[in-house]
């Protein structure tokens, strides 16, 4: 059996107990660490590291993986869509030859819950805000999905359970999901359009700039679950300030590191945890990570 010579997991990457004595199993070396190093930490810790495994928390620089003269393996422990959302530097790995996997579907079905959750929760008013000040069921609202990915259509088959109208604007139609009833709309009309609008982007990708919350307007609602903001944040400050019954919800993820910038700001419901961690979360995410790993040992990557 291949094993890697010396494996590191360089930061807090959700593998759980099980998983690490798997990885053990796999390599004459294994260190696990919990925290969030700054560069030159993760440069000490790679010294002599064949692999390396990483969550969406700690940015992995050229910088890093040059200096791992060893590295022959980069598995990250979160989605990777492309070079420019991944906290890894995915083009200097691909110069180097080191190959590096991300994984999907692990977490999705969390996320779908505290939308579900957080949304009903307004429009109620339980135990928080009342949107519009009476309380309203999900059937009839017009939500607007950005970004019409594996989340975004999960998000599309509960809400139409509810007898929700389905609206999205995404980089390609999407065919298929206009026949079971979405309907493509502009991102500007979409916004003028829904009364609510969940976005599903990149890192790092800020669509909703000072026009875009222009054409919203008021008594909208904006949810968020991508890693972090999604917009301009004094775009939404703005928004948020120019209409009592603008909200702004959003989970741990969605927050990323714009929590300082908008504490105190009214009409954001926060919840600091990310949606999609739980125990079934954490065991897909383990599995999928550690057959990412078996593959590269086996040559299949």
């Amino acid at each position: 059996m291949q094993k890697f010579r010396h494996l590191v997991a360089v930061d807090q990457t959700g593998i759980n107990q099980n998983g690490i004595q798997r990885l053990q199993a796999m390599s004459q070396q294994a260190d696990f660490y919990c925290d969030l190093p700054d560069e030159q930490t993760v440069i000490d810790r790679l010294q002599g590291a064949d692999c390396l495994l990483v969550s969406y928390k700690t940015p992995i620089s050229g910088r890093a993986i040059r200096a791992a003269k060893d590295l022959k393996y980069i598995g990250m422990c979160c989605s990777l869509y492309g070079p420019d959302s991944a906290n890894v530097d995915i083009r200097t790995a691909q110069e180097l030859g080191i190959p590096v996997t991300g994984i999907f579907d692990y977490g999705d079905n969390g996320v779908i819950e505290y939308e579900l959750s957080a949304l009903i929760q307004l429009l109620h008013g339980f135990g928080g805000p009342l949107y519009k000040g009476r309380p309203r069921e999900l059937g009839g609202l017009k939500v607007g999905i950005i970004g019409l990915g594996t989340v975004g259509i999960l998000l599309a088959d509960a809400l139409r359970y509810f007898g929700c109208e389905l609206y999205y604007y995404s980089r390609t139609r999407k065919p298929s999901q206009e026949e079971r009833g979405l309907t493509y709309l502009p991102l500007h009309q979409l916004l003028k359009t829904c009364d609510a609008v969940s976005t599903h982007l990149p890192r790092g990708l800020h669509l909703l700039d000072s026009e875009a919350f222009s054409h919203f307007g008021g008594g909208k609602i904006l949810l968020n679950t991508s890693l972090g903001p999604t917009f301009e944040i004094e775009a939404l400050k703005n928004w948020l300030a120019a209409d009592p019954d603008n909200y702004y919800l959003c989970d741990g993820c969605g927050m990323g590191t714009a929590a300082d910038q908008l504490q105190g700001t009214r009409g954001v419901l926060y919840t600091p945890q990310g949606s999609g961690a739980s125990i079934q979360c954490t065991q897909r995410l383990t599995d999928k990570v550690i057959a990412n790993a078996q593959k590269f040992l086996d040559g299949a990557l």
